[in-house]
């Protein structure tokens, strides 16, 4: 019988890499510089994030920066709330085609999305009402392989098979997140099941809302703070993990199912699109561990504790605090906190006061990061640091959490996925560099 705890110990001490030959070799580990710069891998047309601006020959560090096809996310933004719309369907068609759809182009492309917003003849009971899990993830990925099967193109990889593709899974992923819930509710929590046909006219936003709830109503500050989230969530430039993944994968020349699947097995990493979870359970145990919300002495023990290893989960991470690129802002937490405040307004006082919680936590971590460890930049609260707080008060399960981030991500997979098939010709290949020693086989009675 393999024993299997010493031979994962054998794995720890033969798979061991010293940190110092990173730096003798000089190889980017995680293919990031120590300031969290990645290095380039390639071009792309479709976003763009910036740390640091040049103003007068100075750098700026602390002006985070995110532009959708050149447009900067905060004008996007300011342009459909100001004529109070939702977003998602124009800025998926601006990130897809690559400029801002006319009011024809958006009400056919609105529309066809609701269209789509539909499953093959018995999908939700052979698939995913079959082996329901608390994953909702790993579900979803079972689902878009299984929907391949269905497609009798599935390996078509010509630039309009693979964009009729993905508009399809645009519009279901809703579906199969919520419909993939429900079914794990049912059968595992013995509570009732909802499968919820949304109206052609609504928006994701709007959709996901009426499928998740019994009585399908919602208010539009609820549907526009989910639909703020879906686009801030929509795209983050070339080299995030999972959109990375989708192009890696993309270069192979497999098919667009397979492709998705990797990217939401890359997401659902609590170092990635798992975030916003910690970042609640985070919270939840420091409103536990304090007796007064107010007294700001006590939160920051607390995140010293959290920081030192002592409290929470004993990693040591203050979640929802700092990002591999920027410094000194996210801005698409700037953006998204204005519509937090709005929502925690009209659900009452108890939510508007634990989002007063979440600003103290937001301007006393930098601080305690900052005393307590080496950092290279400066540190903010990411975009995820408010988002499962939104989850909580328009009363989502933390198992859709990661999947709502997948809802919205999945515009960006398409459109890298796109551009990486109309430029690419060779397969993502980087090198590692060997640093083992010299060795020699024996004869098995040698050993």
């Amino acid at each position: 019988m393999l024993d299997l705890n010493q031979l994962a110990e054998i794995c720890r001490t033969r798979d061991y890499l010293d940190a110092s030959l990173y730096r003798k070799y000089e190889v980017k580990k995680g293919l990031r510089d120590v300031d969290g710069k990645g290095v380039l891998a390639g071009l792309t047309n479709i976003s763009t994030i910036h740390s640091q601006i040049m103003k007068n020959g100075k750098i700026i560090s602390n002006l985070g920066e995110l532009r959708y096809r050149g447009i900067n996310i905060n004008q996007l933004v300011d342009g459909f709330v100001s004529e109070r719309r939702l977003g998602f369907e124009e800025v998926s068609y601006l990130l897809l085609f690559g400029s801002l759809p006319t009011n024809d182009q958006l009400k056919n492309f609105s529309t066809a999305i609701g269209k789509r917003r539909t499953l093959p003849t018995h999908f939700v009971r052979d698939v995913i009402m079959k082996a329901p899990s608390h994953n909702i993830m790993n579900v979803m990925a079972r689902s878009v392989l299984t929907l391949g099967c269905y497609d009798p193109r599935a390996d078509d990889i010509s630039i309009e098979n693979v964009l009729d593709q993905s508009l399809n899974l645009i519009a279901t992923f809703p579906m199969l997140a919520v419909y993939s819930y429900h079914a794990y509710n049912h059968y595992a929590k013995d509570e009732s099941m909802y499968i919820h046909r949304p109206d052609e006219s609504l928006s994701t936003a709007e959709a996901i809302l009426t499928m998740l709830r019994p009585d399908k109503k919602y208010t539009f500050q609820e549907a526009q703070t989910l639909d703020m989230a879906l686009v801030l969530h929509m795209e983050h430039g070339g080299g995030n993990n999972s959109t990375f993944t989708t192009r890696v994968v993309t270069s192979s020349g497999t098919d667009t199912y397979s492709t998705i699947a990797a990217a939401l097995g890359s997401l659902k990493g609590p170092r990635h699109g798992g975030a916003n979870i910690k970042v609640t359970q985070m919270m939840e145990y420091l409103k536990r561990s304090i007796t007064n919300c107010d007294d700001e002495d006590a939160i920051r023990a607390y995140l010293e504790k959290v920081l030192a290893k002592e409290a929470f989960d004993y990693q040591g991470l203050i979640y929802g605090m700092g990002h591999a690129v920027y410094a000194e802002s996210d801005p698409r937490a700037e953006i998204f906190k204005q519509y937090v405040e709005k929502l925690a307004k009209e659900k009452g006082s108890d939510a508007y006061k634990e989002f007063n919680l979440y600003q103290k936590v937001e301007r006393i971590a930098p601080e305690v990061i900052a005393q307590k460890r080496k950092v290279y930049k400066g540190v903010s609260a990411n975009i995820d640091f408010f988002s499962g707080f939104v989850y909580h008060m328009l009363a989502l399960p933390q198992e859709l959490y990661t999947p709502m981030f997948a809802t919205a991500r999945i515009v960006g997979w398409s459109a890298h996925r796109i551009e990486e098939l109309v430029n690419a010709q060779k397969i993502i290949r980087p090198a590692y560099m060997e640093v083992s020693e010299d060795n020699s086989y024996l004869q098995l009675n040698e050993r």
